[in-house]
């Protein structure tokens, strides 16, 4: 069926067998400031009608395809091997779930076992997991394992990070009790007393924060260092272990997932060696059983359904197999040459971009910074207004980040713009500011 309809005698019936008389009696102990408010919906519908209006609804979306697109700031549109979305899709993998039984979950396990071993070589770290929900869940279950290491209850998160990642720090935080600090890089930082100090590599903006100078910060206060990656970037700039991070995380979604309006995304997880047994989720291990067979195993399992309960390390309780089965295949199919070509492809592109957009007037870059597939461009005209003019020569524009940044409009460059795309953006660009 595509839904069960509940009837008021159904709803009446329930609540008699739990012994309340109404729905709201349920939600007695979450404090009145916590509850959602009562939502305005329309009248119900019948199944008929309701998919009448989400076919209605759907026709509004032009495919992505249809545009030269420039935005990123989270979610980036890379090209995706055919053999990606073939694999994915076949039924054996297309219904997998988590590996309750592991002994009948060899194939499952495996995929998980190679995810894991790419990731750790993509990060330059000793262990990885078997996946998150997203980046932004992921740097927030990284920070709290931090304070569980540290037993520092303050983190340090610099102004640059994404601020939806960091909306989700906060809100994890939040809960426990823990207090988080926005740190500018370039006032004088002191992290004495912090668990952690969260840094993303290319920041929000694009651009490339001085990785060596932030880890020896962190690691003469005895702090952790926690990095949120662009795993493309890694086909080019140097992996976070080899600078001295003591997690790394990230957004998966570049590795072979498409945009998909949001998700679902991936997130990546990995740490070095002696912090292990704090690490969420879960960890497959690589073994052999009587006869000397090559198997697979959960090694570990942090999480509180299974024997850890409140002693658990986190509430992660899934994982997105099948996206990171589509990591796992991109990242085959690529490996270690065509990661770092998608990565210098992206790379020159943008900063032709940047160049050419930078030398109109009206225009400039508003970072001197190095930066790798994503750049700040300051604007005389509002952002909102050049996006608006941009659909109309069919070019999806950048993100308005003048609340942020004097100006502010963040643009994306990846393999997939073309040099004509480009000088499409450039011309269109030169036009708004004659």
């Amino acid at each position: 069926m595509t839904y069960i309809p509940n009837t008021q005698a159904d709803r009446e019936a329930m609540l008699a067998a739990m012994g309340v008389g109404t729905v709201e009696d349920l939600f007695q102990d979450i404090p009145p400031e916590l509850r959602r408010p009562a939502l305005s919906l329309p009248p119900a519908l019948s199944e008929m009608e309701l998919l009448a209006e989400m076919k209605a609804l759907s026709q509004s979306n032009a495919p992505l395809d249809h545009y030269a697109c420039f935005l990123g700031a989270g979610a980036y549109r890379h090209f995706i091997p055919s053999l990606v979305g073939q694999l994915i899709s076949r039924g054996e993998y297309y219904s997998a779930y988590t590996p309750y039984q592991a002994e009948v979950s060899q194939g499952t396990l495996q995929t998980m076992f190679e995810f894991q071993s790419l990731v750790c070589a993509l990060t330059g770290m000793d262990v990885a997991n078997a996946s998150h929900y997203d980046g932004a869940t992921a740097l927030a279950e990284a920070a709290l394992m931090a304070v569980r290491i540290t037993g520092r209850e303050r983190i340090a998160l610099l102004d640059t990070v994404h601020p939806e990642y960091r909306s989700t720090v906060e809100t994890y935080a939040w809960g426990q009790g823990i207090a988080v600090d926005s740190i500018n890089r370039l006032s004088a930082i002191d992290l004495s007393g912090y668990g952690c100090l969260l840094v993303q590599q290319p920041n929000f903006f694009g651009h490339l924060e001085e990785m060596e100078g932030l880890a020896e910060m962190a690691r003469n206060a005895g702090a952790l260092l926690v990095v949120c990656v662009d795993p493309i970037s890694l086909g080019l700039l140097k992996p976070p272990g080899e600078y001295g991070a003591d997690m790394v995380v990230g957004e998966g979604q570049p590795l072979g997932i498409p945009v998909s309006f949001g998700g679902p995304y991936l997130g990546l997880f990995a740490c070095r060696q002696q912090y292990v047994r704090q690490m969420p989720g879960r960890i497959v291990g690589e073994t052999v059983d009587g006869r000397g067979r090559r198997g697979y195993t959960l090694t570990l399992q942090a999480r509180e359904q299974h024997i850890r309960r409140e002693r658990a390390t986190s509430n992660i309780c899934t994982n997105q197999a099948l996206a990171a089965l589509a990591a796992t295949i991109y990242l085959a199919a690529l490996g270690k040459g065509g990661l770092r070509q998608v990565a210098s492809l992206c790379y020159h592109k943008a900063h032709y971009a940047a160049a050419c957009i930078s030398q109109l007037p009206g225009y400039s870059l508003a970072f001197p910074s190095p930066f790798f597939k994503e750049f700040t461009i300051r604007c005389a005209l509002p952002p909102a207004k050049l996006n608006r003019m941009l659909l109309g020569h069919g070019i999806i524009g950048g993100l308005d980040v003048s609340h942020l940044v004097e100006g502010g409009w963040l643009l994306c460059v990846t393999e997939m713009n073309s040099r004509q795309e480009i000088d499409r953006l450039v011309d269109a660009l030169g036009d708004a500011s004659r």
